[in-house]
């Protein structure tokens, strides 16, 4: 059985660690759009509601101001 050279003991330690270190580089610019997407749709839901009170209370105002006269 032969011992395996000294390269592949200084080779297998770097290819660990350039992999090691490309998953964190793309797991948090992964993280970061995934948070930035929920920001933005959080973002979007929050306009979509205040439209629908405007218009809901506009059209609360309308019926009101109906059934006035």
């Amino acid at each position: 059985m032969d011992l395996p050279s000294s390269a592949h003991i200084i080779y297998i330690p770097m290819v660990l660690l350039v992999g090691v270190m490309l998953g964190f580089i793309f797991g948090s610019r992964a993280a970061r759009n995934a948070f930035d997407m929920e920001r933005k749709r959080d973002a979007e839901r929050a306009e979509a509601r205040a439209r629908r009170q405007a218009r809901n209370a506009a059209r609360a105002a309308e019926a009101g101001g109906d059934s006035d006269g």
